[in-house]
């Protein structure tokens, strides 16, 4: 069951579409309040799956989820068939507090509101959300599970269209909700950085559903992310004084002075 402190919990928990190929098997997994959880893994490896099923949207196929009513998701983009502005979007949101055929009432609008200036978006309230650029409309994604009033932020590849501003304005609103709000934060990203930036835990979904989960940085190791991604990953530390971070660089293969792939 959630609790005070653990707000989502997966026991065992496994996923197949066909039951071959495992996305994920027996998995333990707990979101829990004030703690942000990243989740780390190549193309068609189940992230988004996994996400899926922690916001109650699938099924897992063997163990258990003790889900939480008060868990808002956040997708990559938002897929709208009207041109609708800002704040209509945000109290999207809303939609289990209003009732069956009722128009949002004067809180509904203030919750909005409070999530639009919370996300630094309220300005825009009355723009057209297809107006906006991609970082614009993550924010606003972000402001309508705010304005749910949920304690749960499961949040798809947030950053994954943003120039690198925009990704520093998603990581730190994310970090400023777990600390401030409270809120139990997933996110499934590409970029080990997004992680160490961040994340106090980190899942890392590897080959034949296995999986690491654990403390950023007993997980975030050279070895853990060259299993991961199937390429050298050397780790460095920068910076100077009191800032100083811990990045993840990938080696590519590089080109030589004359043009060739070695």
């Amino acid at each position: 069951m959630v609790s005070d402190r653990v707000k989502l919990r997966l026991e065992g928990a496994s996923q197949s579409y066909d039951g071959e190929r495992w996305q994920f098997r027996e998995l333990d997994l707990e979101l829990r309040a004030g703690e942000i959880t990243t989740i780390l893994g190549p193309n068609g490896r189940g992230k988004s799956t996994l996400l899926r099923v922690l916001a109650g949207l699938l099924k897992p196929s063997a163990g258990s989820i003790a889900l939480n009513p008060q868990t808002g998701f956040v997708p990559q983009e938002f897929s709208g068939s009207f041109p609708y502005s800002v704040l209509d979007v945000v109290l999207m949101g809303r939609a289990r507090h209003i009732g069956l055929f009722q128009t949002p009432r004067k809180v509904d609008v203030e919750k909005a509101m409070e999530a639009l200036e919370l996300t630094g978006m309220v300005g825009y309230a009355q723009r057209n959300i297809e107006a906006l650029s991609g970082g614009e409309r993550q924010l606003v994604l972000i402001a309508r599970a705010l304005a749910g009033e949920n304690a749960v932020l499961l949040l798809d590849e947030p950053a994954s269209a943003l120039d690198l501003k925009n990704q520093d304005v998603v990581l730190s609103l994310l970090a400023t909700l777990a600390d401030r709000q409270g809120l139990a934060i997933a996110f499934t990203t590409h970029q080990p950085n997004h992680a160490v930036a961040v994340a106090d835990k980190v899942l890392l979904m590897l080959e034949w559903a296995r999986t690491v989960f654990g403390a950023t940085d007993d997980v975030m190791t050279e070895e853990n992310l060259e299993a991961l991604y199937g390429l050298p990953v050397r780790s460095a530390t920068l910076g100077n004084g009191k800032l100083v971070e811990t990045a993840f660089v990938p080696l590519f293969r590089q080109r030589d002075r004359k043009g060739n792939r070695p």
